[in-house]
């Protein structure tokens, strides 16, 4: 059975490579400029090189080293354009495939949860799949009543794997920063490493996935296929006609389509907490299908895997959250600190100036001071590269500054959907939607 690689050394010595591979061709490529190779040229080959090794480690390997590659696929638009422009081939690779598992073992794992009379019910499936990811893969099927359907099975040794990886690539992760510059991978892998069992649980999923189909049911803008079976390892989902994730549309999309589909992605994100009381919090564009009309045009957005969600039973999105953002978009350094504070920010004994605590969130917040912002890679860019440079005084501001825990997944989705719009270039109306969809924030500033 090939499924998951199940042996934990073997899969932690693939893990340990990753970073002595980067530093050997490093070395090689300093080697070739002492021998007269344009430097540019060498860079160029290295984080080729480096892309390849390291992200179809990650795919093949699954588990949480994919889980850990889907997640950097996402800030893509962070890096640096020299490192990005040769990574993104492969990061996009990441988000829509992987290598599949025998269909011997998907039939196993199909009798063992639903039981010796499957058939009976999933009267078709395809023999191979149609979508692989971190911890299982997708399979179309039919079911009994006539139904399409999408059949995600997990992984034999998925939670083994998942959660070796994670330890792994949490040690790992000074010596495997090199390869992402300016983005901080200890706290990614801690918050991965604290939703790990929660998405190895399809039950969770299941219900998760059911408040939101039921939340978004006949809205002409956002689908979201209803669950039909679940099991321990096993997942049925009505099917999503869908030509395409919204990948497809970052490669090579129309900026009519661009900015149509980056809208719709928005409004979702922001209009889930009060409808569903959720927040969809895996925000990578794999997980977004794009449903254009008859005729061609842009149509309907899809909405996949509801394995990371934050739930948030009692109000939704916070309205100190909209109250602060309104802060910082009108630099009331004041008022802004004292919510900081009062919210868990800037811990009681942290030593932090007002001013400069506004003006590092000041770009952050720049999409909502004007009445359309384009998005891009180079701002994204700038924003990144403005928080992580030692000589930089946000640096400071950044590293002083606390996430509490019930901030987690809402900042996880918040930045997530940033680096997303980034990436797709898209042309918003965001301020408008904040202020339609986001408590707390159209409210005037007493």
């Amino acid at each position: 059975m090939s499924d998951l690689p199940r042996k934990a050394a073997r899969r932690t010595a693939r893990l340990a490579r990753l970073p002595l591979g980067y530093a050997g061709r490093s070395a090689v490529g300093f080697g070739r400029r002492l021998g007269g190779a344009p430097a540019e040229a060498v860079m160029s080959d290295i984080q080729a090189r480096t892309a390849e090794q390291v992200f179809r480690t990650l795919g093949e390997l699954k588990g949480g080293a994919m889980k850990f590659g889907q997640a950097m696929s996402v800030f893509e638009s962070a890096l640096p354009e020299e490192v990005a422009g040769p990574y993104r081939e492969q990061l996009t690779k990441l988000q829509d495939s992987a290598p599949p598992m025998p269909t011997s073992t998907v039939r196993q794992v199909l009798t063992e949860d639903l039981g010796p009379d499957w058939k009976q019910q999933l009267v078709w499936l395809d023999g191979g799949p149609t979508a692989s990811a971190s911890i299982g893969q997708v399979h179309k099927g039919r079911w009994h009543d006539g139904r399409e359907v999408a059949v995600k099975v997990q992984y034999p040794g998925a939670d083994e794997a998942l959660r070796s990886d994670l330890r792994q690539l949490s040690r790992l992760g000074r010596s495997i920063a090199p390869v992402f510059p300016g983005i901080d991978l200890k706290p990614l892998i801690e918050e991965l490493q604290l939703r790990a069992e929660e998405e190895l649980d399809y039950e969770l999923e299941a219900q998760a996935q059911r408040g939101f189909a039921e939340g978004y049911r006949g809205d002409p803008d956002i689908v979201v296929p209803d669950v039909v079976a679940v099991g321990r390892r096993v997942l049925v989902t009505e099917w999503l006609d869908s030509p395409a994730s919204l990948a497809s549309v970052i490669a090579s999309g129309t900026q009519e389509e661009r900015d149509h589909y980056g809208d719709l992605f928005t409004r979702f994100i922001f209009s889930s907490p009060a409808r569903v009381a959720m927040l969809h919090a895996d925000p990578h564009p794999g997980n977004y299908r794009v449903m254009p009309t008859e005729d061609g045009r842009p149509g309907r957005l899809g909405v996949l895997d509801f394995g990371a969600v934050a739930r948030l039973p009692d109000t939704g999105l916070p309205e100190v959250m909209g109250r602060l953002i309104r802060l910082a978009a009108l630099d009331d350094a004041t008022q802004l600190m004292d919510g900081l504070r009062a919210e868990g920010f800037v811990k009681e004994r942290t030593k932090l100036d007002a001013q400069q605590v506004a003006d590092y969130l000041s770009p952050l917040v720049e999409p909502t001071r004007v009445e359309e912002f384009q998005f891009s890679r180079e701002w994204m860019r700038e924003q990144f590269a403005r928080i992580n440079d030692p000589r930089e005084p946000a640096y400071t501001v950044a590293i002083k500054l606390n996430l509490p825990p019930e901030y987690l997944l809402i900042h996880r989705s918040w930045v997530g959907g940033i680096a997303i719009l980034s990436q797709l270039g898209t042309k918003a109306r965001f301020r408008e939607i904040l202020e339609e969809l986001l408590p707390g924030f159209a409210a005037p500033v007493v």
